[in-house]
């Protein structure tokens, strides 16, 4: 799985001044919680475009006056004017220790639907999961082949080794339905067998 490295440093003042001084000049505030100490530190903005801006699920190395911490993004802060991001909350990968983490899903294959002329609506783009960290991964794949006109497939349809999905089982991730087009050819059809 895709690891980022973060490089920070830990912060030792606190309160609305520091804050304020630390992002303007361009660092961002964080806090590490989940493992044995709750950690605050700063990096700069930068560091997180990688990380923050993408669909994928990552795990970020965060290194801090000679430690690394493992971890995942939990929370996102960004200032509602300037859209800028000003907080960041990371949990720490603890081996033993379950994670609950929003996880994409990667849809596989070509379904049967579409070839027949339906067309593919994604109506979920992640799960919420809870596992522990060796079974954490980039993605959860969903196999569509099968996926026929007008059929779904549901969150209970997906399966990963390891992991829980918290989601509602019966909620649909993917379906395939049908197009305009395809309606008026059916359509057609059966007016033409009434004719004969």
């Amino acid at each position: 799985m895709k690891t980022i490295t973060i490089e920070g440093q830990l912060r030792s003042e606190f309160g609305k001044q520091a804050t304020r001084l630390l992002r303007s000049e361009q660092q961002v505030p964080c806090v590490i919680y989940g493992g044995a100490e709750t950690v605050s530190f700063s990096a700069p903005v930068t560091a997180f475009k990688t990380l923050v801006y993408t669909p994928d699920f990552q795990i970020a190395e965060v290194k801090l006056g000679g430690k690394s911490y493992r971890c995942i993004l939990k929370d996102l802060q960004f200032d509602t004017v300037t859209d800028e991001l000003i907080h960041v909350d990371f949990l720490e990968l603890v081996d033993d220790k379950k994670v609950v983490a929003t996880m994409p899903l990667k849809f596989t294959g070509s379904s049967i639907g579409v070839k027949s002329g339906g067309k593919l609506v994604v109506k979920m783009k992640s799960l919420k999961v809870k596992a522990l960290p060796k079974h954490l991964r980039e993605n959860l794949e969903v196999d569509i082949t099968e996926l026929d006109l007008n059929a779904n497939i549901r969150v209970q349809d997906v399966k990963a080794e390891g992991i829980e999905i918290m989601n509602s089982p019966r909620i649909p991730v993917a379906s395939v339905v049908m197009t305009r087009q395809l309606k008026q050819e059916e359509a057609e059809a059966a007016k033409d067998a009434k004719k004969k």
